[in-house]
């Protein structure tokens, strides 16, 4: 499966156009940090949303908002005007939520329907007593053949007091 999560800054302002068989189509350009050494440049990718989700792009997201965006990572050739091709990469938007936090300039995060879906906290955990069942009292049956059953009786198993675990040969200690 291809699926790319992705937390990126937008760079471009989404483009809104539609196909010839009037299906919305949204690009934009987004930047990331490209690896853990600060003097690094930042790396970019192109990012397409297709139908609803491009107009919702389009319509709630803005050069210079973080996003998080789930989606699928494909690589495209293009055709230079030097003579030679280009293999780009592309991310097709599935889902895209906004980031919010004092350290980002982004835009609060409008309402919408095909984004991450908010969750509340996880419930506070509450000082629930444990429940032991009780334990069945085992009862004599009657037998058709005048037999005696034998009747278990739990007895639980204690290690004796002199209890020494045994210790398991190390298997990367091979004597040669």
């Amino acid at each position: 499966m291809n699926s790319c999560v992705l937390m990126a800054e937008i760079i471009q302002e989404p483009q809104l156009r539609y196909t010839s068989d009037n299906l919305a189509v949204t690009e934009m350009l987004v930047q990331f940090p490209n690896s853990q050494k600060p003097e690094d440049p930042p790396a970019t990718l192109k990012v397409v949303g297709w139908g609803n989700l491009a107009t919702e792009i389009q319509q709630n997201y803005h050069q210079g908002d973080r996003v998080i965006i789930a989606g699928r990572l494909g690589m495209h050739t293009v055709e230079r005007q030097e003579g030679f091709k280009e293999k780009r990469a592309e991310l097709t938007v599935q889902q895209i939520q906004s980031v919010g936090g004092s350290d980002f300039t982004a835009s609060p995060a409008p309402a919408r329907t095909s984004a991450f879906t908010e969750t509340s906290p996880p419930p506070q955990p509450v000082n629930v007593p444990s429940y032991e069942p009780p334990r069945p009292t085992p009862t004599p049956v009657a037998s058709p053949a005048n037999v005696t059953p034998q009747v278990n009786t739990y007895e639980p198993v204690t290690k004796p007091s002199s209890y020494q675990p045994v210790e398991e040969p190390d298997p990367d200690d091979i004597p040669f």
